[in-house]
């Protein structure tokens, strides 16, 4: 089991930039794969990104792609989301979650909202 607690959502102007952060105790942090998603209103669930359990390897969603970066500290236990070039569409709540597979996540956090204005 590991618990995972998101922060650093916030009301960001068009163009800005944020981080998020995502906390995690229990079970190893080292040992998870470690996934952003985001939903908003409305809209299912959508992957953003993910990093492997050392931090070597990550995936992004296409509308991501050179705007967003994974990052994990595995001696901190945290896992870090830097949204750079903000755009109204990425507003949503974003989750933090953990797994043993790159095609499903076994732990979720509550989430941090995240508001982008025009």
């Amino acid at each position: 089991q590991v618990q995972l607690v998101e922060t650093g959502g916030r009301l960001v102007q068009a163009e800005g930039s944020l981080r998020l952060s995502c906390a995690a105790s229990g079970r190893s942090f080292s040992s998870y794969l470690m996934g952003w998603f985001r939903q908003a209103p409305g809209k299912e669930r959508e992957f953003v990104a993910a990093s492997s359990e050392s931090g070597g390897t990550t995936q992004y969603a296409d509308f991501v792609k050179g705007r967003f970066t994974i990052s994990r500290d595995n001696a901190q236990n945290t896992v870090y989301l830097q949204m750079n070039s903000l755009k109204p569409e990425d507003a949503a709540v974003y989750y933090c979650a953990a797994g043993n597979s790159w095609v499903k996540f076994d732990f979720w956090g509550q989430g941090t909202q995240v508001t982008v204005s025009s």
